[in-house]
């Protein structure tokens, strides 16, 4: 058995979250909370991949970076 590690990105949308994975187009999910859609995308990766094994594409490596950055503006006039 193989792992491999690929970065996931969560989204609030208005009534669920949605996750997706940048190094996997297509490979999308939804859930009703951050729990439920990591695991949903944790399943949603294993099964893409598999379907990628099966016909006959190789597995990428994950290439997408995130950081966070902080940023200071002036907020009021002071």
């Amino acid at each position: 058995m193989e792992t491999y590690r690929f970065l996931i990105i969560i989204e609030k949308a208005e009534h669920n979250y949605a996750a997706y994975v940048p190094d996997l187009p297509g490979c999308v999910t939804t859930g009703k909370t951050p729990d439920e859609v990591r695991q949903n995308i944790q399943e949603a990766i294993a099964l893409h991949l598999e379907g990628m094994l099966q016909d006959g594409e190789s597995i990428p490596q994950s290439q997408t970076i995130a950081e966070y950055t902080d940023v200071s503006i002036l907020t009021s006039a002071a």
